[in-house]
C-alpha cells in the first residue's frame, strides 16, 4: 500500500498535480519502518478497510502543507486493490522461479535415460513405459503452470477508480495518472477501472488453480512410486523424514508437504471466485471484504506447495533395480 500511494505521488507530480518536492516527501514518508502497523491493524476493524489510518499517518508525516496531496482523489479500494495486485505479482514470480527449479531437478531424474518402468493404470499393472516418458509428462505440467504464472504476473492492472470506480476524482489528466501509477509499479493499464467487474481476481484463480493442479498431480505420483510396496523413487535429505515411534522409516515430506498445501487450493480459489463473482452497485459490501483473507492464503499456500515440490524433486533418487524388478513381477503375472 505504500508503495502505491509514493508511485501515485510521483506520476501525479509528473503531470502538474501536486508540486515534485511534495511527491518526494510523500515518497520519502511511504517507508514501513516509519508506520505504526499496530494502529492500522486496530483501525481496520472500526472502519473496515487498513486505508485510512495509513493515510493519516502519511499526512501527519509529511506535514500540515503537503496533507493534501496525500492520497489525492484515491478512495480505500484504489488502494488495497492495486497494492493487492503487486503482491499476486510478486508470488507468481517467485512460484514460476521455483516451478522452473522443479523442471530443471526433474530434467536430472532422467533426461534421456530410457529405464523401463512399468506403466500402471486404474491402480493396476498396465505395459512397461520409461522413466524418460514419465518424467516428461511432468515437466509438461511444470513448465505449463510457470508459463501461466508469468502470463499472470505480466497482465495484472492498477486500479484507480475513485470513490464511485469512474476515475472522475483524479481530474481530466486521469488517464497519464493511472499510467504512470501503473510504470512504477510494473502493473498494466486497464480499459477501465475494475472496482467491481473482478476479472483480474478471477486470472489470478485460474491461473493458480492450473498450478494447483500440476502440483497435486506431481506431488500424488511421486508418492505413489515412494510407497513400501513400489519403491522405485525415494526422498534423500539427511535428518528428514523421521518417524518418533518407527526409526526405520523415511517419510518423504516433502511431497506429503506439497500435496498437502495443493489439496488447500481449491478451496480458496472457490472462496475467491465467488467472491469476485459477487460484487454489487460500486463497491461491494462484504464479497469485496471477503477476497483479502482468500487471496492472501491463495498466495502463500500456492507458493508453498510451489516450493515443498521443488524441494522433494531435487531430493529424489531413482531405485533402477527396484525398477527392473517390477517390470520383471508385472510380466509373470501377466504370463499365468
Amino acid at each position: 500500500m505504500l508503495d502505491v500511494e509514493a508511485a501515485l505521488a510521483s506520476a501525479q507530480a509528473a503531470v502538474g498535480e501536486i508540486p515534485a518536492d511534495v511527491a518526494t516527501r510523500i515518497a520519502d514518508a511511504c517507508t514501513l519502518a516509519d508506520i505504526d502497523v499496530a494502529a492500522v491493524a486496530a483501525s481496520t476493524e472500526r472502519s473496515g478497510v487498513p486505508v485510512i489510518e495509513l493515510v493519516e499517518q502519511l499526512r501527519r508525516a509529511v506535514g500540515d502543507d503537503a496533507a493534501a496531496c496525500v492520497h489525492r482523489g484515491a478512495t480505500s479500494q484504489d488502494i488495497v486493490d492495486t497494492a493487492a495486485m503487486i503482491l499476486a505479482c510478486r508470488a507468481a514470480t517467485i512460484a514460476a522461479t521455483r516451478l522452473d527449479d522443479a523442471s530443471t531437478s526433474v530434467d536430472r531424474l532422467a533426461g534421456d535415460d530410457d529405464t523401463p518402468m512399468i506403466g500402471r493404470t486404474l491402480g493396476q499393472y498396465a505395459v512397461p513405459t520409461t522413466l524418460a516418458a514419465v518424467t516428461a509428462r511432468w515437466r509438461s505440467g511444470l513448465v505449463e503452470a510457470a508459463a501461466a504464472l508469468r502470463e499472470l504476473a505480466g497482465s495484472l492492472p492498477v486500479q484507480l477508480g475513485g470513490p464511485v470506480g469512474d476515475g472522475a476524482s483524479y481530474g481530466p489528466r486521469v488517464d497519464e495518472i493511472t499510467a504512470g501509477v501503473a510504470a512504477r509499479l510494473r502493473l498494466v493499464v486497464p480499459a477501465r477501472p475494475w472496482s467491481t467487474m473482478r476479472t483480474p481476481i478471477a486470472r489470478i484463480a485460474g491461473a493458480w488453480a492450473l498450478v494447483a493442479t500440476v502440483v497435486g498431480d506431481v506431488a500424488t505420483q511421486l508418492l505413489a512410486l515412494m510407497a513400501s510396496d513400489v519403491g522405485e523413487l525415494g526422498e534423500r535429505a539427511d535428518g528428514a523424514g523421521g518417524s518418533s515411534s518407527m526409526a526405520h522409516k523415511r517419510n518423504p515430506v516433502a511431497a506429503i508437504s506439497a500435496r498437502a498445501a495443493a489439496m488447500q487450493l481449491p478451496g480458496l480459489i472457490a472462496t475467491l471466485l465467488h467472491a469476485a463473482g459477487g460484487h454489487d452497485f460500486e463497491r461491494a459490501a462484504g464479497a469485496w471484504h471477503a477476497e483479502w483473507p482468500a487471496l492472501n492464503a491463495l498466495l502463500h499456500t500456492g507458493g508453498t506447495a510451489v516450493d515443498w515440490l521443488a524441494t522433494s524433486v531435487d531430493r529424489i533418487d531413482v531405485d533402477r533395480e527396484r525398477m527392473a524388478a517390477n517390470v520383471a513381477r508385472a510380466e509373470a503375472e501377466r504370463q499365468r
